[in-house]
């Protein structure tokens, strides 16, 4: 999951990104309005950290900004400002959480989940495709009674379709969302994690559940009816 972190706070940027990466995500830090809209212009991303108090500007700009040009992209507020206002104005213009400073990781880190699943209509903790469990919280996943031994990277593969089952999900996709910038443009990095998923889900399963769409990409979903 991608993950843009809109902080003016060098330190608390920082550390946010450094949780954030711990637990798999993708993260870009944007320190000021200007920065934080052109990243959000060129870049796709699953959820937006947003503080309130800007050098430039403030977040509820942004976030008016955004909501006015039809962009959805899930939005959790952040801010020392803990008036109930405040609050209620942000959800007015189009957040979908928030939490007041100071933070705490885990509990921002579960809300971006939770976020994230009701955006891919996967709302259930435990995602659940035909015989294939996977539940983000823990990076667990499991196939009937079989726990599968995935990386931390081969679970971001994994959760990524498992949250888009039923849809097709192209390689640049998967790039983007699980490798950010550290990829390159012709690497074959995501056949290769595909190749490994298949073959550790197929050890305890004899359906074929990520299936490619020769020229478009890859599509997780259960053969049950």
């Amino acid at each position: 999951m991608k993950i843009l972190a809109i902080e003016d706070d060098r330190e608390l940027a920082t550390n946010l990104k450094l949780s954030l990466q711990k637990e798999g995500f993708v993260v870009d830090t944007s320190r000021s309005k200007e920065d934080g809209l052109t990243n959000i212009e060129v870049n796709e991303y699953d959820c937006v950290v947003l503080d309130i108090n800007l050098p430039d500007g403030n977040g509820f700009e942004i976030l008016k900004e955004l909501r006015n040009s039809k962009n959805k992209t899930p939005i959790i507020i952040v801010t020392a400002r803990g008036l109930t206002e405040d609050k209620i104005k942000g959800l007015n213009l189009g957040a979908d959480d928030y939490l007041p400073k100071p933070i705490d990781s885990n509990e921002l880190i579960a809300r971006i989940r939770a976020i994230i699943r009701r955006a891919t209509n996967s709302a259930l903790p435990i995602i659940a495709i035909g015989e294939l469990l996977v539940k983000s919280a823990g990076h667990f996943a499991s196939i009937g009674d079989h726990k599968l031994d995935l990386t931390a990277k081969e679970f971001s593969v994994l959760e990524y379709l498992a949250l888009h089952s039923g849809q097709v999900v192209t390689r640049t996709m998967l790039m983007e969302h699980i490798w950010g910038s550290d990829f390159e443009t012709f690497s074959n990095v995501v056949d290769v994690y595909i190749r490994t998923l298949r073959r550790k889900l197929g050890v305890h399963s004899e359906t074929k559940l990520i299936k490619t769409i020769r020229g478009k990409g890859y599509i997780l979903e259960s053969n049950e009816k």
